[in-house]
C-alpha cells in the first residue's frame, strides 16, 4: 500500500517539566523547565515526533514555521531547511544562551535549534510509516547500544523557600563526598561507568578534590569536568596538571577558540566542547588551531540528524573525536540521540545525558539505561510513543504559569536564594 506522507496537521505544544535544583556556574536550575513537543501527521494519519528547547524566542519561529508545513511531504527534509525563517537578530546581540550555557546565542543556532525538532518528526513519521527505525533512514546502525555518562552536579537539597517545585529525592551534593554519593546512586540505577562533574560553581580547588574522590571511588574509570568557559587560561593549565592523571577529558576550561587552543598547547590532555564549536562556520578556526580535540555535539543546536552525522563525518576527516552533549531533555530527544548515535562509526566516548534528573517525562514508557547504556531501538521511527495524558498535564502547566518560567533563567533562580546574585563575569577564576 503506498502512503501518502503529505503534511496534513503540525502540533505545537508548549510545556514545563520538573527540574532539580542543579547547580552551575551561572546559577541554578528553576523548578521547572521549558520543553516544546513538534508533532508532524500526515494524511494517513501518522504521527512524527519531535522536541527541543521551548522558551518564548523558540516558540516563535516554531509557531509561523509549523502553518507553512502542511501540504508539504514529511520525506522533504531538505525543502524543510531551505525555509526561510524571519530571526530578529537585534534581540540577540549579546545574549548569551543561559539555558545551554554554550555562549552566543546567534540567529542560525536559534534557527537549527526550531528546525531539529521538525526533521526529527519527519523522520520518526517516515520511519513508522515505512517500518524502519530511524537510524535506518539514516544509513543503519553500526552498534546495538549506545553507552552513556553519568552526569553529576553540585546540588542544593531543595529549591529555594516559596518557590514552586516538585519533591526532589536526591538531596544535597555540595562536596566531594556529597558528589560521590550521588555518583554511587546514579550507578546503582543504571549501570553507568563513566561520570562527569558540572563544575564552575566553587573555586577550582574543591571541584578538583571533588575530582579526586571520584577518581578514587571508581579507580580506572573514565572522568570528566566541565565549568563552562569558568576559568582563566592560567587556572585551565593549573586544573590540567592537577588532574591529568585521572580526567579522560576537560571540557571547555575557558571561554573562547583562543583561548581553548593556548589551553591545548600546554595541558597534556584532550580538550572537549560544546561551546566554542557549535556551527559549521565556527570549526575551521577550532580545528586549524587545534584547540578541541573532541566536540560534543547536539543534535538540537546543529540542525538534527542528518547534520549530526554531517559534523561526525567533518570530525573523523579531521581526527577529531566526536560525542554528545545534553542539555535539559525528555524521553523523545534521548531515543533520537540513541538513534543517530548508533550510526556513527567513531563515537568512541560516552554521551552526556541529563536525563536521569527528569523525574516527567511524555512518552508511554520511559527509556532505560542497562548497564549505562540504552538499546537501539529497531522499531518504526523513533520507537517512543506520547503520553497523551501525561502531555496535557505538562501543557496545562505552562498555559497556567504567569510566564515567570516560560524562560529558563538560572541566575533569575538563583536570586531567589540571593537576592544580590548577577551571572558572574568570566573568567569567574
Amino acid at each position: 500500500m503506498t502512503r501518502d506522507l503529505t503534511i496534513a496537521e503540525v502540533r505545537l505544544t508548549p510545556i514545563l517539566v520538573a527540574d532539580p535544583p542543579l547547580l552551575n556556574t551561572q546559577g541554578v536550575h528553576q523548578p521547572y523547565t521549558p520543553r516544546l513537543i513538534v508533532e508532524i501527521v500526515t494524511a494517513d494519519g501518522i504521527t512524527g515526533l519531535g522536541e527541543t528547547y521551548g522558551d518564548t524566542k523558540y516558540l516563535e519561529l516554531a509557531r509561523p514555521l509549523a502553518e507553512r508545513l502542511t501540504g508539504r511531504s514529511v520525506t522533504d527534509l531538505n525543502g524543510l531547511f531551505g525555509i526561510d525563517l524571519a530571526v530578529d537578530a537585534s534581540r540577540l546581540e549579546g545574549a548569551a544562551d543561559a539555558g545551554g550555557l554554550r555562549g552566543v546565542l546567534s540567529a542560525d543556532k536559534l534557527r537549527l535549534s526550531v528546525l531539529s525538532a521538525f526533521e526529527v518528526a519527519c523522520l520518526d513519521a517516515q520511519g513508522k510509516a515505512l517500518g524502519l527505525p530511524v537510524h535506518a533512514l539514516l544509513g543503519g546502525k553500526v552498534r546495538d547500544a549506545v553507552e552513556y555518562s553519568a552526569y553529576l552536579f553540585y546540588k542544593w537539597d531543595g529549591h529555594p523557600a516559596g518557590a514552586p517545585a516538585e519533591p526532589d529525592e536526591w538531596g544535597a551534593a555540595l562536596d566531594p563526598d556529597g558528589v560521590v554519593a550521588q555518583a554511587r546512586r546514579l550507578r546503582e540505577r543504571h549501570g553507568f561507568t563513566s561520570f562527569k562533574l558540572k563544575g564552575g560553581v566553587f573555586p577550582p580547588g574543591e571541584e578538583i578534590a571533588a575530582v579526586r574522590a571520584l577518581a578514587d571511588a571508581f579507580p580506572g574509570h573514565p572522568l570528566r569536568l566541565d565549568p563552562n568557559g569558568a576559568w582563566s587560561v592560567e587556572t585551565s593549565l593549573k586544573v590540567a596538571e592537577e588532574l591529568g592523571d585521572v580526567l579522560e577529558y576537560l571540557e571547555d576550561p575557558t571561554l573562547g577558540t583562543p583561548a581553548m587552543a593556548e589551553v591545548a598547547a600546554g595541558a597534556g590532555l584532550p580538550l572537549a566542547t560544546n561551546m566554542c564549536v557549535t556551527t559549521f562556520g565556527e570549526i575551521k578556526e577550532a580545528f586549524t588551531k587545534n584547540a578541541v580535540q573532541v566536540v560534543l555535539s547536539d543534535h538540537h543546536y546543529w540542525g538534527g540528524l542528518r547534520n549530526t552525522r554531517y559534523l561526525a563525518e567533518i570530525c573523523a576527516a579531521f581526527g577529531v573525536a566526536v560525542s554528545m552533549h545534553s542539555n535539559t531533555h525528555l524521553g523523545i530527544s534521548l531515543a533520537a540521540m540513541t538513534q543517530v548515535a548508533a550510526t556513527v562509526p567513531g563515537l568512541t566516548h560516552a554521551c552526556d545525558s541529563h536525563y536521569p534528573w527528569q523525574s516527567e517525562d511524555v512518552l508511554t514508557e520511559r527509556l532505560a539505561f542497562t548497564d549505562g547504556r540504552i538499546a537501539v531501538s529497531d522499531a518504526p521511527g523513533l520507537g517512543v510513543e506520547p503520553d497523551r495524558d501525561e502531555l496535557a498535564r505538562l501543557h496545562r502547566r505552562w498555559a497556567e504559569d504567569d510566564g515567570s518560567l516560560r524562560d529558563r533563567d538560572d541566575a533569575a533562580a538563583m536570586r531567589l536564594a540571593d537576592p544580590s546574585w548577577r551571572t558572574p563575569a568570566m573568567p569567574r577564576w
